[in-house]
C-alpha cells in the first residue's frame, strides 16, 4: 500500500510564502511524475506544477514565477514553495504521484490535501 502525506499548509498573509511537502511511502519501485493541484470551493481542481524524476518541470500561468516544485528522489518527497502568495491562491493543496510499486505496477496515487489560506 502507498500513501502520500502532506505537510505545511496554513493560513498567511497576502504577499508571504509557505512550503509544502509531500512524502510518499510504502512499497515503492520507483516514483515517476510528480505534482501539485489545488482546489478552491465551487472551483475544479486545477494542475498548478509537475515535475519529472530527473527534475523536468512545468508550471501553469497562475503560478510561474511565484511558485517553485522540487523533489527530493532519496525521500521520495515532493515540494511546492509559494511565494507572494495571493487571496486568490486560496484552496486545498493536494499533491500527486505516478508511483510504481514493487510489484512493477504503476498506479496514480494522490495525497489527502492540506489547506492554504491567504489573507489580504
Amino acid at each position: 500500500q502507498v500513501q502520500l502525506v502532506e505537510f505545511g499548509g496554513g493560513l498567511v498573509q497576502a504577499g508571504g510564502s509557505l512550503r509544502l511537502s509531500c512524502a510518499a511511502s510504502g512499497k515503492i519501485f520507483r516514483i515517476n511524475i510528480m505534482g501539485w493541484y489545488r482546489q478552491a470551493p465551487g472551483k475544479q481542481r486545477e494542475l498548478l506544477a509537475v515535475i519529472s524524476s530527473g527534475g523536468s518541470t512545468n508550471y501553469a500561468d497562475s503560478v510561474k514565477g511565484r511558485f517553485t516544485i522540487s523533489r527530493d528522489n532519496a525521500k521520495n518527497t515532493v515540494y511546492l514553495q509559494m511565494n507572494s502568495l495571493k487571496p486568490e491562491d486560496t484552496a486545498v493543496y493536494y499533491c500527486n504521484a505516478d508511483i510504481m510499486t514493487d510489484n512493477r505496477v504503476s498506479t496514480n496515487y494522490w495525497g489527502q490535501g492540506t489547506q492554504v489560506t491567504v489573507s489580504s
